[in-house]
């Protein structure tokens, strides 16, 4: 352990540090983690750096003793800003909520101080889902401090000074025996630098987030564990089958890249508890229709077209035509729900078909019609197709290029292999044109970004090979775009829940290796890490194919 300790004192002594007058010169925050529980987080400072270091490698050591440790995260404090309370929490109410990048000092000689993750992991400065911005959470800000600090007592009168911190450090594994050097103060802070997103990261990316939906199956019922709220460990409870539909569909894609023996187990089982327990089937004017339904005896478009798209990635990877049947009962349970202009009814009343909202997403549309052009993969059905043609011509008609939606891009790079029409190929540039600058510096990590530009990418290069529209390129800044692509790649990693931001919850092992969105109180829930899980296969295959 001091090997490992001492190795990373020179990243710490190769920073250029400012004086700090009236306060201590050095100071060092370190974590301690088993991995299992919220992470222990002790300051050490002094006007001298080796007796500042010195003192944490002691300290370290003296605490290794009495209990396991797995991590340790170790900061020093790189810049230090004061200002009054009343500054802090205007600071705190122009940022979005749970991107405050600071940790915060309570005094001038950092008796009371916490680092940005301890702040964001225990809800400090959070208000609530209902306020955009970040708030000084004065209750949970007291129910953390008085468990790190015996002695803690304050008052937050908005006349006190307190002191803002900027920092850069190190993380060491003791398990893998590796040091990490971290990103200092901003939208990276705290995770390890990552130099180039490579096909080996991606695989372990892959591997470990759909490992985790799978374990959020129960492996008898094969029913989803829906999400968790990291910060205190509390479960979402709560149910969606779109949602488990479409995880399935993306731990599908994982498959296909990791071959999980465990995987598999989970896919199957979640496959046959979605089917047993959710999908209806009606006879209607002679034809068997199937949806599938959810709470309230809903049947939602989007739901059915998951579903179908769910077995016919199945179907594909395992080569069986177990679920053909079914497949076309759902096929024709979306086509009932399209209507006379070829829009689609989104939301039914089941059993009776009645509708019962119009609209209500917009996501719905595209998933049906990349449902049913996959599963005209598979059938050929001549339905199927002018579906789709006549839907999409709607929707075109309808400047749905706008909503720059996923699925529409997924749903068109299909349809343009079997009719590649130019109006086609133009509504799906259109519908990242003038998006990129969006792609390009979206402060959140917004993974469906990511799948849109993969699935654009497809269709780019379809152009680019055919020639016969490429005039639809002519003005577009391709180059901008792949740069955009890349970057928002690499931004998901941000969205990942790696041990050194992990140990600093309350339940490490349960979130570690999964996907999470920040600005959701670090919300951890099937739907979010299937569409991380989504877009890095789809970068990991055009890395890989482009290698």
């Amino acid at each position: 352990m001091d090997g490992l300790i001492n190795q990373s004192r020179a990243v710490f002594a190769s920073l250029v540090l400012p004086e700090f007058k009236k306060h201590p010169q050095y100071i060092f925050f370190y974590a301690l983690s088993d991995g299992k529980n919220r992470a222990e987080v002790f300051t050490t400072t002094g006007a001298d750096f080796n007796d500042a270091w010195q003192e944490l490698v002691s300290e370290v050591f003296l605490k290794s003793k009495k209990k396991e440790i797995q991590f340790i995260d170790i900061t020093i404090v790189t810049g230090i800003r004061k200002l009054s309370i009343k500054q802090l929490k205007e600071l705190v109410a122009t940022t979005k909520r749970n991107y405050f990048r600071y940790g915060i000092a309570l005094d001038r000689d950092v008796t009371y101080a916490f680092t940005e993750k301890e702040l964001n992991a225990n809800a400090m400065l959070y208000g609530g889902n209902k306020i955009e911005s970040g708030r000084l959470n004065e209750r949970n800000f007291n129910i953390y401090a008085k468990s790190k600090y015996s002695n803690y007592a304050y008052n937050f009168d908005d006349t006190k000074n307190i002191y803002l911190l900027t920092s850069q450090g190190v993380f060491i594994d003791f398990k893998q025996r590796k040091i990490f050097p971290t990103y200092p103060t901003g939208l990276h802070s705290g995770r390890r630098i990552v130099r180039q997103l490579d096909g080996s990261l991606l695989t372990k990316l892959i591997k470990t987030s759909s490992e985790f939906l799978a374990d959020q199956v129960d492996p008898k019922t094969g029913r989803f564990y829906y999400g968790w709220h990291p910060c205190f460990d509390r479960y979402i409870d709560h149910y969606n089958t779109l949602r488990h539909a479409s995880s399935v569909y993306a731990m599908l894609e994982a498959w296909a890249v990791t071959r999980s023996e465990r995987l598999l187990f989970s896919i199957e089982k979640a496959i046959e508890y979605l089917i047993n327990t959710f999908v209806e089937t009606l006879t209607i004017e002679g034809q068997q229709k199937s949806f599938l339904t959810d709470i309230d005896n809903e049947i939602k478009l989007g739901g059915t077209a998951a579903c179908v798209l769910m077995l016919c990635k199945y179907a594909e990877l395992i080569d069986t035509d177990k679920y053909l049947e079914l497949l076309k009962q759902l096929a024709l349970g979306i086509i009932s729900m399209q209507q006379t202009d070829a829009s689609f009814a989104h939301v039914l009343n089941y059993p009776d078909l009645s509708i019962k909202e119009k609209f209500r997403i917009v996501y719905y549309d595209g998933e049906a019609l990349f449902a049913l052009m996959r599963l005209y993969k598979i059938t050929n059905s001549q339905q199927i197709l002018n579906t789709v043609e006549k839907a999409v011509e709607y929707f075109i008609q309808e400047e749905y290029w706008r909503y720059n939606d996923h699925w529409f891009a997924y749903a068109v790079n299909e349809l343009v292999d079997y009719n590649p029409g130019f109006n086609y190929y133009k509504f799906a540039i259109d519908n990242v044109k003038d998006h990129l600058g969006f792609v390009l510096n979206r402060v959140t990590t917004f993974p469906t970004l990511l799948e849109l530009m993969m699935a654009t990418e497809k269709i780019i290069q379809k152009l680019q090979k055919e020639k016969t529209h490429s005039s639809l390129l002519e003005g577009f800044e391709v180059e901008r775009f792949y740069r955009a692509l890349h970057i928002r790649a690499g931004y998901l990693l941000n969205g990942y829940f790696w041990p050194e931001y992990a140990m600093y919850y309350k339940n490490p092992q349960r979130i570690v290796g999964s996907f999470f969105i920040r600005h959701h109180a670090f919300r951890v829930r099937i739907d979010d890490v299937e569409h991380y899980l989504s877009g890095l296969v789809a970068y990991k295959n055009f890395i890989d194919s482009n290698h």
